[in-house]
Formats: structure tokens, C-alpha cells, sequence
């Protein structure tokens, strides 16, 4: 086991862990931060994502040690104000989801899209989510989400 210190939605937290595992399961196991879901396993599908020093990155990918040093934000830390952060709202006001498996993964990826660029292009918002798949195929309403989320 080593000691690792994060930094998790502006709160810092210190935390025994096995050498190697991933953030993904430091999160949902060891935090009880379950919003970030376990997809594939692979950095593929976009459901672990997390934003690492203002990037959208699967969390499964990277481990604990990694991440020492970096500021991470999870779907949880959205609403540090206790109101849904404009990108939730608009997923909520366009039906974008369907079983919501990977609705926090393309929630953290848009939001992580606005942190870089206020008013992106419906090319750059493409670009942002196509890390991220949505196996209900509900890819035009998060693209209007996301539209939305930006006026």
C-alpha cells in the first residue's frame, strides 16, 4: 500500500492505495464518487471521465500516483454551488439521455470543452464528446444539450 494525496472537486483527500489502481476505482470505491461509471476498462467509451487540470480524461486510465499533484473534478464536484452547472441543466432541458450510463462522462467532456473555449463550434463540441459513446444513441439531443448549454 502507498499514502497518495488528491486534490477531488477543491478538496484535498489522503488515501492508502494499492500501487497501479486506477483513479476510476479510487473514486468509486474509496470515495464513494460512484457518478464516474466503469465502462470498458480502456480509456474507450468515455464513461470514467474526469477533468485533470482542466482536461477530459478517463479515469481508468490513470492511477492513483498519477494524479497526484493534479486537480480533478468530478461529476459531483459540478454543483459545488448546489445548483446543476449550466451543462446539466441543458442535458435535463433536451432529454439527453436514455439509460444515463454515459451521461456523466459526456456531461464532464462538455464541461471540460467550456473551461478551453467559451463559444465552441458544433465541430469542436463533436470533437470534445467522440471520446465518449452513448449506446442508447441519444447523440443528437447531448449535441443540442451542449448547444444549448453554450448560448
Amino acid at each position: 500500500m502507498m499514502h497518495v494525496q488528491l486534490t477531488i472537486n477543491q478538496r484535498v483527500r489522503e488515501i492508502e492505495v494499492r500501487p497501479g489502481l486506477s483513479l476510476l476505482h479510487v473514486l468509486r470505491d474509496e470515495l464513494d464518487l460512484t457518478g464516474t461509471r466503469y465502462g470498458c476498462g480502456h480509456g474507450i467509451c468515455g464513461a470514467c471521465m474526469v477533468i485533470v487540470d482542466g482536461v477530459a480524461t478517463p479515469s481508468c486510465r490513470l492511477s492513483a500516483e498519477e494524479a497526484v499533484g493534479q486537480s480533478i473534478l468530478t461529476i459531483e464536484g459540478l454543483d459545488a454551488s448546489g445548483t446543476l452547472h449550466s451543462v446539466q441543466q441543458a442535458f435535463v432541458a433536451e432529454d439527453a439521455m436514455q439509460c444515463g450510463y454515459c451521461t456523466s462522462g459526456m456531461i464532464i467532456s462538455a464541461v471540460a470543452l467550456l473551461m478551453e473555449t467559451v463559444r465552441p463550434s458544433e465541430d469542436q463540441i463533436r470533437a470534445a464528446l467522440a471520446p465518449n459513446l452513448c449506446r442508447c444513441g441519444v447523440y443528437v439531443r447531448i449535441l443540442r444539450a451542449v448547444k444549448r448549454a453554450v448560448q
